[in-house]
């Protein structure tokens, strides 16, 4: 199954969801009045789209009708489309351009770091990249056992520490190997606590500051994962982090099993950080780099 086949089998809920019950409101109505624009706005804030966001489409929508005299079902849903393709802007790789290159991962527990973790690891090992993996996630014993075994699976070198250790001292250790080892990826995982915010906000700058330090004038990836099952949750952790983060992109994992794709729209326009990689499934090719168009393409085909 190519890449794209794959996009559209994880997306196939959320296309029933959001998509499919589009089509059938804009194929109810003969006449796009007031009537419609408010059933059109209720149906994307139960898809997880969002209030702000909902309410920009069909403000968009409203003017392209005006533009175009638009009044055929099937014209309206491709304006749909085309106005969620804009919201989606223009697709923002990694950068990863210097040795080493620096991907922080932060997110709460069980929303995959992890998993996306070892499966970018061993993506960037076919592509023949040197990684190296700190596990500066000190404070559970088993997230530690868990990242050793995904790092052995991949075939990359981790850098730990005992449970209870400095988070900060981890990444340091592990970006002096990096150097000495001539790395050109260390990927490091954080602890995934929100109750405290502050000792979250507190522990991430020490991270930051260790990492400007000992990685200046290296690319630097800070990447949030959050679990595309928990809807708008997902969109308020994003809020959150961003408080405390200099987040420059999203992972979005769980998406085929999930109808709430609709939030990676929410997320672009309302939060402006981009989804850089999703996850459409178990294997490790299933992480995939996200593409504007092909998402839109997936849910509309």
């Amino acid at each position: 199954m190519g890449l794209f086949s794959k996009l559209k089998a994880g997306l196939l809920k959320t296309k029933n969801a959001m998509i499919s019950r589009i089509e059938r409101l804009v194929n109810k109505f003969t006449k796009i009045d007031e009537d419609f624009f408010e059933e059109l706005e209720e149906t994307l804030i139960m898809s997880d789209v969002g209030v702000q966001t909902s309410c920009e489409i069909c403000e968009q929508l409203r003017k392209k009708i005006k533009e175009t005299g638009a009044t055929d079902p099937k014209e309206i849903v491709a304006l749909i489309k085309e106005i969620i393709a804009e919201m989606l802007g223009d697709d923002t790789d990694l950068s990863l351009n210097t040795t080493p290159s620096v991907i922080l991962v932060i997110g709460v527990n069980g929303a995959g770091k992890t998993t996306t973790i070892g499966k970018l690891s061993a993506q960037f090992k076919q592509q023949g990249k040197n990684v190296l993996v700190a596990a500066a996630d000190t404070f559970r014993a088993a997230a530690i056992d868990q990242l050793e075994v995904w790092t052995q699976r991949a075939g990359v070198d981790i850098v730990k520490h005992s449970e209870g250790s400095d988070p900060a001292s981890v990444v340091f250790d592990a970006l002096c190997a990096a150097k000495a080892r001539g790395c050109d990826v260390v990927i490091c995982d954080t602890a995934g606590r929100l109750h405290n915010k502050k000792n979250l906000m507190d522990e991430l700058a020490k991270i930051n500051r260790i990492i400007q330090k000992q990685a200046e004038g290296c690319d630097i990836e800070t990447l949030l994962v959050l679990d595309a099952t928990t809807g708008q949750n997902a969109v308020n952790q994003a809020r959150l982090f961003s408080e405390t983060a200099d987040i420059n992109g999203i992972v979005l994992t769980k998406l085929d099993g999930t109808a709430k794709g609709g939030i990676v729209i929410t997320i672009r326009n309302e939060l402006n950080i981009p989804v850089k990689l999703i996850g459409v499934g178990e294997k490790i090719e299933d992480l995939q780099k996200f593409n504007a168009k092909d998402f839109v393409d997936a849910l509309f085909d």
